[in-house]
């Protein structure tokens, strides 16, 4: 197995199992917390760019001043097979305003329930990414604590001929938990906080392009709902 891994990759694998050792039960779950995180992270910057986080705005404007333009079937078009959050909320808006079964609280209503579903699509993975920031600085201060338990128990056991050295040994692998769970809730912390700015500038884009498709165009959509003669 060292011929295909090489001496420096191999190297560092038992420079990661000795870590692990030393930090004990402790930071064998801080580190399936720091896989975890980095799965979250890139699965959560995936789909944002299929729901459009970043690109898309463009297009879904000039839909929205081609439907002011009273040219709906343009418009419609424009962004009709489009799968990002705001052209879809745009084109449920749109179509529902066209629909003449519906009255006009009608099509806010089913436009409004579009957009929630959307905007909790732009959200999801953000608790357990929240929960991972919060327990992982929790579980490296259980390990410390748990380790500095260890070696005050080792210096009582050792007595008058208790070494400082093996004190202070123990103490840092104690630490190491510590450590471990900052690095892991730092990142996480920061990718909760960048994700959660993303989805409310989507929410209030969103909210814009919807209250313009409302205030500046559709022919259907009356207040009423039509009745036959």
């Amino acid at each position: 197995m060292n011929e295909f891994l090489g001496p420096g990759l191999v190297q560092e694998i038992e420079a990661a199992l000795e870590f692990l050792r030393f930090g004990g039960p402790a930071i064998w779950a801080i580190a399936a917390l720091s896989v975890l995180t980095v799965a979250l992270i890139l699965w959560k910057i995936w789909r944002l760019l299929i729901l459009g986080a970043w690109t898309g705005g463009r297009r879904v404007r000039r839909a929205v001043r081609l439907w002011a333009a009273g040219e709906e079937d343009q418009a419609l078009a424009l962004i009709g097979h489009r799968r990002t959050v705001r052209a879809r909320v745009v084109r449920s808006a749109m179509a529902a305003l066209r629909d003449r079964e519906l009255t006009r609280a009608g099509a806010e209503a089913e436009a409004e329930r579009v957009a929630r579903l959307a905007l909790a699509s732009a959200r999801s993975g953000l608790r357990p990414l929240e929960l991972i920031a919060t327990i992982a600085p929790l579980l490296g201060l259980l390990g410390t604590v748990l380790g500095m338990i260890a070696a005050f128990q080792a210096l009582q056991e050792a007595g008058a001929r208790a070494d400082p050295a093996t004190l202070a040994g123990g103490i840092w692998e104690a630490l190491l938990t510590t450590a471990a769970g900052m690095a892991v809730a730092i990142p996480a912390s920061a990718a909760l906080t960048w994700f959660e700015a993303v989805a409310d500038r989507l929410r209030i884009e969103i909210e814009d392009v919807t209250t313009q498709v409302f205030l500046r165009g559709g022919q259907g959509a009356p207040d009423a709902p039509a009745r036959a003669a």
